[in-house]
């Protein structure tokens, strides 16, 4: 294969079908909360229970991150992120027929859980390492932005069909999405440029990056041995308790909650999820912007200024929300969407920094999974709140809070160089 294409380097043909499976992992996920109340008036379900199996959804799908990154390693990504699309698009699809709440937790907390978790955004950062030197930042940045918008940016449809079509129709549609990706990942999608005899996008040829080693352990106990190794280390712990807060105000309570919060004040489901659109279009120009300033600042400092900012803007919420949209809503939603995942492209290079190159996608998976985890709390959580006091404020105040704390906590996180043994392959036995 020819170094370019029409003059097109090939990594950003293998950026752009990335991009692609991203937003097919993403598109199911951005229906649960415009689901929940079709299905609670049809089935007779509880908030709780719904909000339950979107938990074990965001739970799962961050558990698998980790393990996926070192299958991926291991077996190929272009094998794992198929294998991933095809369970996703049957988990999306067998929805239509479930009858039991039990159902729904199988479907959309393990099928559609494990599923889009393996192409969650360490499937970007393994491809942004291979295939990227130069703006490496930058094209996670347009990983992360772009995932997060796909997933906004499907509620609009998503809710439409529900209204006009049931909410069948909506599940079979980002079905139809997930199975349309994989002809096209099985036909042009490399695992590495070394694969395909390139060198990855920028790279200086007196300074050329080794070929990352296949690992010769299998992808559990890769996974396991990487979190092993990176517990006994500080920015590891921060890392974790920062995404995690990162899941909690993002996937977990607005994602989720945001629909029925805004209707809670009067406001349609249909305009709530146009503002949830909106906000992904500004977190699409926040995050690439945020993996710009990644490739030439302290990403310790953004992510300080980040989660800071977010709590600010999380404290007003409540008060904002109404049947119309006020001047001060449309603050919000830009300030806000221009945060939503701004994290992203810092907390991976803060892994790359810290941990080395080889070991940066597993790290940075545990880290991800870090992020659902906190994500599924929040669900939860929230769901809780709103049921047993009537509102969302205090899930609003106490992901505030969380958001200072996180902010916070980067003060203690100190620019080291990578000890060595960090270095080594993560295959090698010790």
């Amino acid at each position: 294969m020819s170094i370019r294409v029409r003059s097109i380097h090939l990594a950003w043909i293998v950026a752009a079908l990335t991009m692609l499976a991203l937003v097919a992992g993403a598109a199911f996920r951005s229906t649960t909360g415009a689901l929940f109340e079709p299905m609670e008036t049809e089935f007779g379900w509880t908030r709780s229970g719904t909000s339950g199996a979107v938990t074990l959804n965001l739970i799962v799908y961050g558990l698998t991150a980790p393990f996926a990154a070192a299958a991926m390693e291991r077996l190929g990504v272009k094998r794992v992120v198929l294998a991933g699309l095809g369970l996703t698009a049957l988990g999306s699809a067998l929805t239509v027929f479930m009858t039991e709440l039990w159902q729904l937790w199988i479907l959309w907390g393990l099928f559609v859980g494990v599923g889009t978790g393996v192409m969650a955004l360490v499937f970007g950062s393994i491809v942004a390492n291979r295939w990227f030197v130069r703006h490496r930042g930058l094209v996670m940045g347009i990983f992360s932005g772009g995932n997060a918008c796909g997933q906004l940016i499907f509620l609009p449809l998503i809710v439409a069909l529900a209204e006009h079509e049931g909410w069948r129709a909506a599940a079979l549609a980002t079905a139809l999405v997930a199975a349309a990706i994989i002809p096209f990942v099985a036909r042009y999608f490399a695992d590495s440029p070394y694969a395909v005899g390139l060198r990855p996008y920028g790279e200086e040829a007196e300074s050329p990056e080794p070929a990352p080693a296949k690992p010769q352990v299998s992808p559990a106990r890769m996974a396991l041995r990487v979190l092993r190794e990176s517990l006994a280390r500080r920015p590891f712990w921060i890392l974790i308790f920062t995404f995690w807060v990162c899941g909690w105000s993002t996937n977990g309570l607005i994602q989720t909650h945001f629909i029925p919060a805004a209707h809670d004040h009067g406001m349609p489901a249909t305009t709530a999820a146009g503002l949830l659109a909106l906000i992904g279009v500004f977190d699409l120009i926040g995050t690439v912007a945020s993996g710009w300033l990644t490739d030439r600042f302290n990403p310790a400092i953004l992510l300080v200024c980040y989660y800071a900012l977010r709590g600010l803007s999380l404290v007003f919420v409540n008060s904002l929300l109404g049947p119309s949209i006020e001047p001060p809503l449309w603050v919000f939603i830009v300030f806000y969407g221009l945060d939503w995942v701004a994290t992203v492209p810092p907390t991976a290079a803060l892994c790359r920094e810290h941990f080395g190159i080889e070991r940066a996608s597993v790290v940075f998976g545990w880290v991800f999974a870090s992020h659902m985890v906190g994500a599924g709390v929040a669900a939860a959580t929230a769901g809780w709140l709103r049921e047993t006091t009537g509102s969302y404020h205090p899930a609003w105040i106490s992901a505030a809070v969380l958001c200072w704390l996180a902010a916070a906590s980067l003060f203690w996180l100190r620019k080291a160089p990578v000890p060595q043994e960090s270095q080594a392959s993560p295959d090698r036995v010790h």
